[in-house]
Formats: structure tokens, C-alpha cells, sequence
């Protein structure tokens, strides 16, 4: 019996999956600001910490940046759930190789190749194969993160996430609390275990599990935005000031460091995510999710492409501290969307299955 219930179930559910979308492609656009073109070392970088335009670089970092690992964390986590436990074990990691290990490896081969010969026959001042294990890291990170692809070491934590989310998922709400304070523990600690390079990954995808248990997202979602945006302006001063004062301060001062980051951290993926579901009712929302399928290819290639056409935009436009800097740091997760919106289209003319493939499943079909 139709109780008039339905369409509205309908019309919620297709909401929060759009919010869903809109959110990831929000974490992703973040990461690139995280590593935008400066055309400075880090050296240099440190010594003009505290000028204006390394400042706006700092503070882009840190406001869309730092919300994309828990975001993309949580999200992963909320989404495994009813695949976690519907498929056998075999088949649910299978698939996950598939659409993160494979794309994975094969970006990071692509990087070497792309970027590495553009250091070795041209003028870019990149990381280059040194050795065999360096390379093997390069293309697997398991000891330590890439030099040339550094965001890969989310893939790689992700699916180490995805081989014990049949048992997180199917745990109860203590075990699950227990895990998530194990690795809290951890990741203040700093204590290095290659099981997971960065343990917060771990600490966002158990809370994201969480959070479909106990309908956390559409709690959140009724919120006034003013209120999921409090405790993100109260930790933003600090947390910039951290920032610009560099890494000899979070040296000094570890343990409390990474404490302070995930509670920012959290701060943010929750302020961000009410922000992706005001814009899912909004008018843009349709087309945000449309480009949203080209968000995992963004993920995988946004570093090649800054690698490689980073520095030559910079040409005209100078590097970090040069006039037209500015604008050209603003518009790069732009350009780099742009770009993959153009590389994803152009894959899934010439072959599909590549492109499919290269995008972790979500084109070519």
C-alpha cells in the first residue's frame, strides 16, 4: 500500500547521494591546493613563509585541503557498508582491487614514465628513478609515500581500509569505538607501522561506518550551517598559525600537533560536508554530480599534470611571489578538472575499457 511516503524516501535518498558526490568532488578540487604549482622549493618556500601570497597558498591549503582526507575517508567508510556485507569476501576485495589497487599502479607507472623523462631529457626539476626500490615504492607505496604522486598513499591505506571493512562493518558499535581509539592512539603516538602510512585514514573510515549506523550525515545535514561552521572557525586561527610557522614547530611539538589535526580535520570534513548538501538542493547540483564521475581520474592525474604543465603556465605567469601568481594558484584546481574532463573524454572515445580502468570504474561504462 502506497502510504505517500515514498516519494518523499525518494527524493531524500537521491539528495543525500548527491551530496555524497558534490562532497567527494569537493575533497578532490582541496587536494590540489594542497599541491598547487609554487615553482619554489621548500627552502624557499620556508623563508618567505609570512608574505601575503604564500599566506593565501597556506590558507587555501589548509581550508579545503585538510577536509579532503577525512571527508574521502568517512564517505568510503559510509559507502562500503551495504556492499561489505552483502558480498563474499573474495569478490568484495576483487572488486576493490580493481577499481583502487589497478588504477593505482598504473597512474604511478605512468608518473615515473611521464614525469621522470620529462627530468631526465628536459629541464624539470623532479624526483627520477634512482633504484630498483625506489621505483617499487614509487609504483606501490609501502614503505614510505611516493615522491612524484604523494596522494597515492590514500589508495593505498584506502584498500587496506576495504580488506577489514567486512569485519568493521559487521562489529559492534564498542568494537568499533575501540578501533577508532587504537588508532587515535597510533597516529598521536607517530610510532611508524607500514600497515597503514597515514593511520588517520583508518580513524575516518571507521567514522564513517559509524556515521551510517547512527545517521550521523542526515543529523549533520539538518544543522544550521552556522553551527557546523563554529568549531571549524574556532581551530582555523591556530591551525594557520601553525601552518606558517612550519614544520621546526611541529617538530617541537608532535604529539600535540596531531592530536590538534584531527580534531581540525574532523572540524572541517563536517562543515564541508553541510556545505555539499546546501549545494545539493541548489540549482548547480546536477551539474556539480555530472562532473563529479570525472573526481577519482582528477585524483589519480592531478599531480602528473602540475609535474608536467605546471611550470609552464608558470612561464607566464610567474612564480609564487611573482604579480599574476595569485590568479594562477586560485584557478588550478580548475584547470586540473578541466584537463581530466578533457583527458576522461577523450579516453572513453578511443577505448572504453581503458578509461574505465584509469578511472577506477567510474567512466567508460
Amino acid at each position: 500500500m502506497d502510504t505517500g511516503t515514498a516519494g518523499p524516501a525518494r527524493k531524500a535518498d537521491s539528495r543525500l547521494s548527491t551530496a555524497i558526490a558534490i562532497a567527494r568532488l569537493i575533497g578532490i578540487m582541496g587536494i590540489v591546493y594542497v599541491h598547487a604549482w609554487t615553482g619554489r622549493t621548500a627552502e624557499e618556500l620556508a623563508a618567505v613563509a609570512f608574505t601575503w601570497q604564500a599566506v593565501l597558498r597556506t590558507v587555501l591549503g589548509e581550508i579545503f585541503g585538510r577536509s579532503a582526507v577525512p571527508l574521502l575517508g568517512m564517505i568510503s567508510g559510509w559507502l562500503v557498508v551495504s556492499t561489505a556485507t552483502r558480498r563474499g569476501y573474495g569478490p568484495f576485495l576483487l572488486g576493490k582491487a580493481r577499481t583502487i589497487l589497478l588504477p593505482m599502479l598504473l597512474w604511478n607507472a605512468i608518473a615515473i614514465v611521464l614525469v621522470g623523462a620529462a627530468a631526465i631529457f628536459g629541464d624539470l626539476k623532479a624526483p627520477t628513478p634512482s633504484s630498483i626500490g625506489w621505483t617499487l615504492n614509487e609504483l606501490v607505496p609501502i614503505a614510505h609515500a611516493n615522491d612524484i604522486n604523494v596522494q597515492m598513499p590514500f589508495l593505498r591505506d584506502l584498500f587496506v581500509c576495504m580488506m577489514l571493512a567486512p569485519v568493521l562493518a559487521r562489529a559492534s558499535s564498542i568494537w568499533l569505538a575501540l578501533v577508532a581509539l587504537i588508532v587515535v592512539v597510533w597516529s598521536v603516538s607517530g610510532v611508524h607501522v607500514p600497515l597503514l602510512l597515514r593511520p588517520q585514514i583508518l580513524l575516518f573510515f571507521t567514522a564513517g561506518i559509524a556515521a551510517r549506523r547512527f545517521g550521523v550525515a542526515e543529523k549533520v545535514a539538518g544543522w544550521p550551517v552556522a553551527r557546523c561552521a563554529l568549531p571549524f572557525v574556532v581551530l582555523i586561527a591556530p591551525r594557520l598559525w601553525t601552518a606558517l610557522l612550519g614544520n621546526a614547530f611541529f617538530d617541537a611539538h608532535p604529539h600535540v600537533m596531531a592530536a590538534f589535526d584531527i580534531l581540525f580535520r574532523l572540524a572541517s570534513a563536517m562543515l564541508f560536508w553541510r556545505l555539499a548538501w546546501a549545494l545539493a538542493g541548489s540549482s548547480v547540483a546536477e551539474r556539480l554530480r555530472g562532473i563529479e564521475r570525472y573526481g577519482f581520474l582528477a585524483f589519480c592525474d592531478h599531480l602528473v599534470l602540475l609535474w608536467l604543465f605546471g611550470p609552464m603556465i608558470g612561464l607566464a605567469t610567474g612564480a609564487l611571489g611573482a604579480g599574476l601568481y595569485p590568479a594562477y594558484l586560485l584557478v588550478q584546481p580548475l584547470l586540473v578538472l578541466g584537463v581530466t574532463v578533457v583527458l576522461g573524454r577523450g579516453l572513453m572515445t578511443v577505448s572504453p575499457a581503458v578509461a574505465r580502468v584509469l578511472s577506477g570504474g567510474r567512466l567508460g561504462r
